[in-house]
């Protein structure tokens, strides 16, 4: 498996700190409103990662944080006439709504800025003891110059960080790439006590400590969008070597950016658009598809033309996944002789292992979701071409797992639920009966009701309950 590593412009060999495990931190949003659709493309692409990491067998301690305090947020919350935590534990829970609506599985930890407050005054200290950060009138500021390794990752040249240009500059800095650790409290702020001053921690300082708290001072990964490398995750690499006093991350893995409609997306050009929104004309499930359908690095355009294209493509697996299961389905109701559990032939076989190696061909290949989708589709073909009421059951059964399983990794495994057979069919027209006998109505509506999105119609005669497939 190979992936690109920002840091060395190359694709390189994963290979863990530990084996079996693999340490992995992706920077989250900062909570202030709901999740648009550029914040969507990290969590979908990098729970991809994940999903893909657990299906080779190794174990993902997996850390997404939550930025909880910060001047937006703040500033959100004057608007509003609400507290700053209001703000950010409202936010949080509908990017959470979002994100599982998105299909992304929950991380392991979820750390938030607020929680972790003790351990970044902590990490400061320690910087300061070492003398890589210095303090002015209760603001503490990193010194760049102090780590021989700053814009290693970025590229940047410190002496080309030319002062009001890249960086923020203050006068008290020492540097004009310095930058802030700790901020003293202003007027109506929330704030927390320490050495320096009551105030907040700036924002790059955190990661570094949440990071440390949750995978160790060293991790496997270290991920996020493209905007993040400078400065944040620069800072992140600075504070946390020389804290730590050893490599932080080594692999770093970053996201391209989101157009929409060709232009980059600002609220100023009315073009900014969350997934909540989205979502009210297009499902998640389609969403999701469309952020993998380019390689991750890759920018990707977003307009309403492409996402239709999307909607058809995801159509075009389901109604495939949809044909094979029927045959399946068919096959064993009718018990049909040659449709009998017979072993796979060799032939058959090789088309399964065929498939497999070439998703993981891809995958394989820093994650290219898009070579993936596209092994999918030829098996949606493949079914279109070979698959008939006379194919080998078996065979058509581990082909339709095959075709989950690959389908589950990159999680748009939407697929229709599983097609009943007429046995689980029976059953629960059974069960509608009894509860009807109960005169519990609700009951029975709710299994007629479960029975009609499954694709399967009710007739109630004077014969007795008939049902057919829709």
């Amino acid at each position: 498996m190979k992936i690109y590593n920002t840091m060395t412009r190359n694709k390189e060999t994963f290979v863990p700190i530990e084996e079996g495990k693999v340490k992995m931190y992706v920077c989250g949003p900062t909570v202030y409103n709901y999740m648009h659709i550029g914040n969507a493309r990290p969590f979908v692409i990098f729970d991809v990662v994940r999903r893909y990491f657990e299906y080779k067998g190794l174990e993902v301690n997996y850390v997404q944080n939550y930025t909880d305090i910060d001047d937006k947020i703040i500033k959100k919350a004057i608007e509003e006439g609400v507290s700053s935590d209001a703000v950010a534990n409202k936010y949080i829970k509908e990017i959470e709504v979002d994100a599982k609506s998105l299909g992304v599985k929950k991380a392991t930890h979820n750390p938030k800025v607020t929680e972790e407050v003790e351990g970044i005054v902590d990490m400061i200290k320690d910087l300061i003891n070492k003398n890589h950060a210095y303090v002015v009138e209760g603001t503490v500021y990193f010194e760049s110059n102090t780590f021989d390794g700053y814009g290693k990752l970025s590229g940047k040249n410190i002496d080309d960080l030319e002062a009001g240009k890249r960086v923020a500059v203050e006068i008290e800095k020492r540097n004009p790439s310095d930058f802030v650790l700790w901020k003293p409290r202003k007027e109506g702020e929330p704030a927390w006590p320490s050495p320096w001053s009551d105030g907040r921690p700036g924002w790059h300082i955190e990661c570094s400590v949440m990071a440390k708290r949750y995978l160790g001072n060293s991790i496997d990964i270290h991920a996020g969008g493209t905007d993040l490398i400078f400065p944040h995750h620069e800072n992140e690499i600075a504070q946390s070597e020389c804290s730590n006093g050893v490599e932080f991350a080594k692999y770093w893995m970053h996201n391209g950016f989101i157009n929409v409609e060709n232009k980059k997306m600002s609220k100023s050009l009315n073009n900014f658009f969350t997934v909540r929104e989205i979502s009210e004309e297009i499902p998640y499930e389609v969403i999701r598809f469309f952020l993998l359908n380019a390689h991750y690095r890759s920018p990707i355009n977003f307009s309403k033309v492409l996402m239709e294209s999307a909607t058809k493509s995801l159509d075009r697996i389901k109604t495939g996944y949809d044909k094979s299961s029927k045959y399946l389905v068919k096959a064993r109701d009718e018990k049909t002789p040659h449709n009998s559990m017979a072993e796979m032939s060799s032939e058959e076989e090789k088309v399964l292992i065929s498939f497999r190696d070439d998703f993981e061909k891809g995958m394989d290949d820093d994650f290219n979701t898009a070579a993936a989708i596209a092994t999918i589709f030829d098996m949606v073909k493949y079914i279109n071409l070979n698959f008939d009421n006379k194919t080998n059951v078996e065979y058509v059964k581990n082909f339709n797992e095959l075709f989950t399983e690959l389908c589950d990794i990159l999680g748009i495994a939407y697929l229709r639920e599983e097609v009943l057979l007429d046995s689980d069919i029976e059953e629960l027209i059974t069960k509608r009966q009894q509860a009807r006998k109960d005169k519990d109505f609700t009951m029975a509506d709710k299994i007629r009701d479960d029975l009609v999105a499954r694709g399967i119609v009710l007739e109630d005669t004077r014969e007795g309950v008939r049902y057919k497939r829709v």
